[in-house]
């Protein structure tokens, strides 16, 4: 059973990590042939205060 763990910065839709968890289950799927009931992902989305991108935190950046 492939799982899968995504972690991405907070503040997408819900409607955008369906699609993501849609679309990576398909290219696993695709990928290593495996039923698309097997594969399980898990979606963490991380504060943008504990996101570090150049020694600053993406909140400070703005991002």
């Amino acid at each position: 059973m492939p799982f899968i763990n995504i972690q991405i910065m907070e503040g997408r839709p819900p409607e955008k990590i369906e699609g993501l968890i849609a679309d990576v289950t398909e290219a696993v799927s695709k990928s290593l042939d495996a039923p698309s009931e097997s594969i399980r992902i898990v979606v963490s989305e991380v504060p943008k205060s504990h996101w570090g991108i150049g020694g600053t935190s993406a909140k400070k950046l703005g991002r």
